[in-house]
């Protein structure tokens, strides 16, 4: 009689040991993951729309992750994954081109592409400057909006902080690696627009996910060409860049490869908020500058 009561003890035993096996199977497949960790996600104010968006919806789907998005530039972006302050670096270029930093330390996730376009503030009129205007504005030697068909007002150059991403792309790709003159600064994009919708005769730049942002500015053509995302997507507008989340390698968690991922799934807000699908460029561009057909 032991024997039979001990066996069926056993038996029922192993039934809740199957069925809470069951049980946790089940919780996993209704998304129940378990998710969970704190990511800071800093540097580029040109991907900070995209990440801030994806950031919110991110952690509405997973309530146990943490994510605070920041600005401050590529350069610092790179520089604090590097060190390990951030776990998500936001860049529009490439570590490689960042001095002091060791590329092969982080991994190189490129979720966007966005273009980067010479703005004005709107009540100047001209609409397009050759790239040899623009290099000469720039640089100083072009003061006054007259002596590219313009009307008789000086021209403002308000440049990008050290470190900024756009402030790299415009000077390799929009001129050709020319020194800015000296003039005001801003470090973030934000404040570029609203800078350079105040001032009259103003010129700057920022990327495509803040053109539609004030009314008070708008864009310049280069060459006839003018800034959209089919231009980028062909290279027939050359001034773009990869936007880039860099991980270290080394401690990359589950988490942060989970949010990177979901920031690149939605081409739809992709679009939306001014980015570009790296499934819709027609070109490869690499660390070099060097453009080939896909």
């Amino acid at each position: 009689m032991k024997k039979q009561i001990l066996a069926t003890v056993i038996a029922g035993a192993a039934l809740l040991t199957l069925a809470a096996c069951g049980s946790s199977s089940t919780s996993t497949s209704t998304g129940t993951s378990g998710l969970s960790g704190k990511i800071i996600a800093g540097g580029s104010t040109a991907l900070q729309p995209l990440a801030q968006q994806a950031s919110t919806e991110f952690m509405t789907k997973n309530p146990n992750v943490q994510i605070t998005v920041q600005g401050g530039g590529s350069g610092v972006g790179l520089t604090q994954t590097s060190e390990g302050s951030f776990q998500v670096g936001n860049s529009d270029i490439f570590a490689e081109e960042k001095s002091g930093i060791d590329a092969s330390a982080l991994t190189d996730h490129k979720v966007a592409v966005v273009g980067f376009a010479p703005i004005i503030n709107s009540k100047t009129s001209v609409d397009n400057l050759t790239k040899q205007q623009l290099i000469d504005i720039f640089t100083g030697k072009i003061t006054n909006w007259k002596e590219v068909g313009g009307s008789n007002e000086k021209i403002t150059v308000i440049g990008r902080t050290e470190g900024s991403g756009t402030r790299v792309n415009f000077d390799k790709y929009a001129l050709d690696k020319a020194t800015e003159v000296t003039g005001p600064t801003q470090d973030a994009s934000g404040s570029v627009v609203t800078m350079v919708a105040q001032t009259p005769g103003a010129i700057s730049y920022v990327a495509f996910s803040y053109l539609t942002t004030n009314s008070n500015i708008k864009a310049l053509s280069i060459d006839g060409v003018k800034p959209t995302d089919e231009n980028v997507t062909t290279n027939a507008w050359k001034v773009w860049s990869y936007e880039h989340m860099y991980t270290n390698t080394k401690k990359e968690t589950s988490a942060e490869k989970e949010f990177i991922s979901y920031v690149t799934s939605d081409t739809a807000d992709l679009k939306k908020l001014g980015y570009i699908s790296v499934s819709d460029m027609k070109v490869d561009r690499d660390a070099q500058g060097t453009v080939t057909k896909k």
